[in-house]
């Protein structure tokens, strides 16, 4: 977990003050940073499990960069398989993104390689783009702090979020898939093209864990294949939940990140007024509320007033569609802390289905408004028997991309023809969220928006770098059927 006091910015600001005196090769020689993949052992409901992890050079898991500090890390994998990092939410060179051999090969076990480039701020992450490792909670908070952060007189706490399950992420996957699932998924020739399963028959499920809900126009929703043993809120479960101090009286910015594998949930603040105030890392128009939800690969930025008087607050993350929960505490010295269920009394509610709160979201600095040069329509299908998920009918592998030039406004509408939700990331690029439905909006800028089942969401992003970048589903079970594409951004 990565908390800062307010005294903890204040030393931040000192800091990075101090640094501005130092020349320019002196600076980015002190700023370089460690990063390494290795294993490590948490404690499940009493119960060791060993998992993977990303952690910096002090151990602490994920990193927090300074205002105006560049991305110079050297990561070293002490692992005993070939892995790689994609930065999740920054836009680095493209040979930088972590992509198996897009163009960067895995990195191997021993070896250690060094990025740079210039860092993205916001609320973002880094984890492993292999399903299975990812699976492995090879995955941390990658925090970038803007001036207004280290000036805010608020603490920050990070709320990391992940699915967890004692089985091997392989033996999971082929629970889920039927032993559709490919095979370490790197991204080369996935042999399952050309399928088109856009029309779904959920009739018989054969999984025995899907949860059905109504959806849309009274249809049945999918929302949970799978139900994992745990549910982790900065590695631990409710049964010994993380307590962080606060303020009477004080604010709390909680960095919120959904790295579970397939899990979406909703972050109940309970007695806390709370503001949304960022999602993926980009500033919103505040929008009140005290429940929010994230999918899988997104964050959310939330504000809270803690009240004058103090006293023992949970944030809580609602799985959706069941009734297990997870999270963490905030208390003011002196409160009482009590026990809390890691069960709800009643299944929560979807968040799938509902467009509501991405329809409310506005950016603070919108895109730029212009024409657009294309429109591609993506139509996300796929089926459960066989286990398949598909862009346009074709798994990767028998793709066909969506290109744009350099500089090209491209709207990419997102069109669901399936009965699951999909969270749909685009790697290198942040994009706006201009169409909810049929209605056209001036919404959220971000990297991954959440498509409904039988919905339809519009983006507007400006083409990059000239390169292939990944867009892909952040379900890990739908990415390893092959549930990805890519811009392929020309000159």
């Amino acid at each position: 977990m990565i908390a800062l006091s307010r005294r903890g910015f204040l030393a931040a600001s000192a800091a990075a003050a101090a640094s501005l005196i130092l020349p320019a090769s002196a600076r980015a020689q002190s700023a370089r940073m460690s990063l390494t993949a290795t294993t490590r052992t948490l404690d499940v409901r009493g119960r060791a499990a060993t998992v993977w992890g990303l952690v910096d050079g002090n151990g602490r898991s994920g990193l927090v960069l300074d205002p105006g500090q560049a991305f110079a890390v050297d990561l070293t994998n002490t692992l005993t398989e070939p892995t790689i990092i994609h930065w999740h939410g920054q836009i680095p060179p493209n040979a930088q993104d972590g992509v198996p051999d897009m163009p960067m090969a895995t990195l191997q076990p021993g070896e250690s390689r060094a990025y740079d480039f210039a860092a993205r701020p916001g609320t973002h992450w880094m984890h492993a783009h292999v399903p299975a490792h990812e699976m492995l909670l090879l995955a941390a908070p990658l925090i970038v702090l803007r001036p207004e952060d280290v000036a805010a007189d608020r603490q920050d706490v990070t709320l990391f979020l992940h699915d967890f399950s004692f089985k091997p992420p392989a033996e999971v996957l082929a629970e889920i898939t039927g032993g559709a699932s490919m095979a370490g998924m790197d991204h080369g020739q996935m042999g399952q093209g050309g399928m088109d399963h856009s029309g779904m028959d959920m009739g018989a499920m054969g999984q025995g864990d899907m949860t059905a809900m109504p959806g849309m126009d009274g249809m049945a929703m999918d929302l949970n294949d799978y139900n994992f043993d745990a549910y982790l809120a900065n590695d631990r479960t409710l049964d010994d939940p993380e307590v962080v101090q606060v303020d009477k009286g004080g604010k709390v910015l909680v960095r919120v990140i959904n790295a579970a594998a397939a899990t979406v949930f909703w972050i109940d603040t309970g007695a806390l007024t709370g503001r949304l105030v960022a999602v993926d890392g980009e500033p919103v128009q505040p929008l009140p509320g005290s429940r929010f939800g994230i999918a899988m690969g997104q964050r959310l930025d939330i504000e809270l007033d803690v009240p004058a008087e103090g006293g023992a607050f949970p944030v809580l993350a609602l799985r959706e569609g069941a009734r297990e929960r997870t999270g963490l505490v905030l208390a003011t010295p002196g409160a009482t802390v009590t026990k809390i269920a890691d069960m709800s009394d009643a299944d929560h509610p979807a968040f799938s289905s509902d467009l509501t709160q991405e329809a409310a979201l506005r950016a603070v600095t919108p895109l730029p408004e212009r024409a657009a040069s294309s429109q591609p329509m993506l139509m996300l299908g796929g089926s459960m028997m066989p286990y398949v998920w598909t862009i346009n009918g074709q798994t990767w592998g028998k793709h066909s991309p969506v290109t744009a030039k350099t500089g090209e406004r491209v709207e990419i509408m997102f069109h669901n023809m399936s009965m699951m939700a999909h969270p749909m990331h685009l790697h290198g690029h942040a994009f706006q969220v201009v169409g909810v439905g049929q209605s056209r909006i001036a919404g959220a800028v971000r990297d991954t928006v959440h498509v409904p089942p039988m919905g339809m969401v519009t983006v507007a992003v400006d083409a990059g770098e000239a390169a292939r970048w990944m867009l892909h589903c952040h379900h890990m079970p739908h990415l390893s059927t092959g549930m990805m594409t890519e811009f392929a951004v020309s000159a």
